[in-house]
């Protein structure tokens, strides 16, 4: 690794908001989250949510979220910077998050991703998770997503 590339993972703040809107709108033009949307789910921080954000030398590099519900958890986004992805951030960040359903005691994790984003759908299933169905147009006309689960046994170990 160079100077400044080192990546470390902390707890998303407001302060953060705009490189992570930057990054979304770069990632997901078709249907980016706004500085309202992040705003909104911070305020979740730390009742029903967990953000996390990867950092290096030169600033954000990814972020994400999850929602947790009674015992379910729901991956609201993992996000790396176009730059840095295929380095292993997104496991990171989805292992943080796992992390978080498993201290809150979830019996299992679901998420949507795109259809034809086979990148991130390799690295959910690499962590267990199984498509379970499609939402046709999830992401606008003709974007499909795909829902996926993983499973938690009690106290939040993988029951595979």
């Amino acid at each position: 690794m160079t100077a400044g590339t080192e990546v470390r993972l902390r707890p998303m703040r407001w302060w953060d908001i705009p490189d992570a809107v930057e990054i979304e709108q770069a990632l997901f033009p078709a249907s980016p989250w706004t500085e309202a949307g992040f705003w909104s789910e911070l305020a979740g921080v730390p009742a029903t949510r967990d953000y996390l954000v990867a950092q290096d030398g030169t600033g954000l590099v990814g972020y994400a979220g999850l929602l947790t519900v009674a015992h379910e958890a729901d991956v609201q986004t993992v996000a790396v910077r176009a730059d840095r992805q295929g380095r292993g951030l997104g496991g990171r960040l989805l292992d943080g998050l796992l992390a978080a359903a498993r201290r809150r005691d979830s019996s299992q994790v679901l998420l949507e991703v795109a259809a034809d984003n086979t990148a991130a759908q390799a690295l959910y299933a690499g962590r267990g998770f199984e498509r379970i169905s499609l939402r046709r147009g999830y992401y606008g006309p003709g974007l499909d997503a795909l829902v996926m689960r993983l499973r938690l046994g009690e106290r939040g170990v993988d029951a595979r």
